[in-house]
């Protein structure tokens, strides 16, 4: 290697090394992991219990639609939770290791007061995570905003949890977004759709996904 090359090759690590831009640039946040194959009996649909499935739900071309009103019923008559429409990834529970969800989801404006994505179980409360939309802004349940303005357009949403070291990493369009400590572990599960968070739901909800994808490490 002449000393021109050798130079550049030593002034690009130390960018790296003194910024760390180039490096979040590259990875990607699937980089590592291996994709679990995914089949029509993983997706496990949650509505209100006394409407057909498909005045709430509808799959076309690849898309997942998901709707739900505020003054529905829930998922089924012996529960007193909000009302929801939800894909449950079912046959892939967890309670170690490291697991990835990662879909690409579209928000239409108006719908504000809803969880479209979970990791269902904890051992403190019923989840670990809720990615809630409130006017356009996603948050961690009702408190840190992960992102803004994700209305009308479509977004890669990806959640990596580290059962083993108890964090949850949240990255959108392939950017790190939001890293917070679980609940600790549990019966864990991934959720996305609509599900009315406990105040102030808009009367309409609705969620779209595609290419939703499940990773293991």
């Amino acid at each position: 290697m002449g000393i021109s090359c050798l130079y550049s090759l030593l002034l690009f690590l130390v960018l790296i090394s003194s910024t760390g831009q180039i490096l979040s640039c590259l990875a990607d946040p699937t980089d590592g992991f291996t994709e679990i194959p995914l089949t029509d009996r993983n997706f496990d649909l949650q509505k209100p219990y006394n409407v057909p499935l498909n005045d709430r739900y509808s799959y076309q071309n690849g898309v997942r639609r998901l709707w739900v009103y505020t003054n529905d019923k829930p998922f089924k008559p012996d529960t007193t939770t909000r009302p929801r429409t939800e894909v449950r990834i079912k046959g892939l529970d967890y309670s170690s290791g490291v697991w990835q969800f990662e879909g690409h989801a579209y928000v239409p404006k108006a719908t504000s007061g809803v969880t479209v994505m979970q990791i269902h179980g904890a051992r403190v409360g019923a989840t670990s995570l809720q990615l809630r939309i409130y006017d356009g802004d996603m948050k961690y349940y009702k408190f840190a905003v992960v992102d803004t303005n994700l209305y009308d357009k479509w977004f890669r949403l990806n959640v990596i949890h580290n059962v083993d070291e108890g964090k949850i990493t949240v990255f959108i369009d392939g950017v790190q977004k939001f890293v917070k400590n679980d609940q600790g572990p549990g019966d864990l599960y991934f959720k996305c759709g609509v599900y009315a968070a406990p105040a102030n739901s808009s009367s309409y909800m609705e969620s779209r996904w595609r290419d939703i994808k499940i990773y293991k490490k």
